[in-house]
């Protein structure tokens, strides 16, 4: 044998008298390297077949979600709705700010001194106060509510809106989620319904938050159920 050649360990190099193959051993210490497979892929591959239900739903969600970048066959099941609590904190300071500024603007003639401006010229910079508070509290909210969690029948999608100028994707496979679960911390969250949901997947110390889910039981108890199906080849389905 040609000492160049690598020796096949998995195969007889004999067999004794009973026919019982005989296979040789790499001396101690010696490394055995596994052969390379190679997998071929076609140049042109065939697009996969998805039935008229699938193709109808996929075309479903393309209309009603744009912004998503949905492959061929890929549909939401559901859409995982923000909890309306994220929204008291600026509608409540917007609110508080716009009372005081109008109280001020009613209040001015008779608190005014002698000898200050007539209430006539306080009036167009109240009314731009107005309308920077309104701006101030419409910001947040929108960027409270463009903050987005879809799972299709392939994949976990989290549309993340951090500001004005400041968006993100990060899509998770179906196949790849090790772990969901979900949290509910404290008083508040319990009494009104809300928590957060975690994601963890296999091989990745990251995990991926969406707070603020309202009834984030059911939602984590459809997405078990979602990757469950994936992962055993079965059809991923709505409750």
């Amino acid at each position: 044998m040609n000492p160049q050649e690598q020796t096949d360990y998995d195969q007889p190099v004999a067999y004794d008298k009973d026919g019982r193959p005989l296979y040789v051993h790499p001396p101690a210490g010696t490394e055995v390297q596994a052969a390379a497979v190679h997998v071929t892929r076609a140049v042109d591959p065939v697009d996969p077949q998805v039935s008229p239900e699938t193709a109808r739903r996929h075309d479903e969600s393309v209309k009603k979600y744009p912004g998503l970048n949905l492959s061929k066959g890929e549909y939401v099941i559901t859409e995982v709705p923000r909890h309306w609590v994220g929204l008291v904190t600026p509608l409540v300071v917007g609110g508080l700010l716009a009372v005081v500024v109008c109280a001020g603007l009613i209040l001015y003639p008779s608190l005014a001194a002698a000898g200050s401006p007539p209430a006539s010229s306080i009036v167009l910079p109240a009314i731009l106060l107005l309308v920077l508070i309104a701006i101030g509290t419409y910001i947040p909210v929108w960027v409270y509510r463009n903050n987005r969690f879809y799972l299709t029948n392939e994949s976990a999608i989290q549309d993340i809106q951090t500001s004005l100028f400041s968006r993100r994707e990060q899509t998770v496979s179906l196949g790849s989620v090790e772990d969901a679960s979900f949290s509910q911390t404290g008083l508040l969250q319990l009494l009104l319904g809300y928590g957060t949901i975690r994601l963890s997947t296999v091989g990745d110390e990251d995990t991926y938050t969406f707070t603020c889910v309202a009834d984030p039981k059911e939602y984590i108890a459809t997405l078990n159920d979602a990757v469950e199906a994936f992962k055993n080849g079965r059809p991923v389905r709505a409750k």
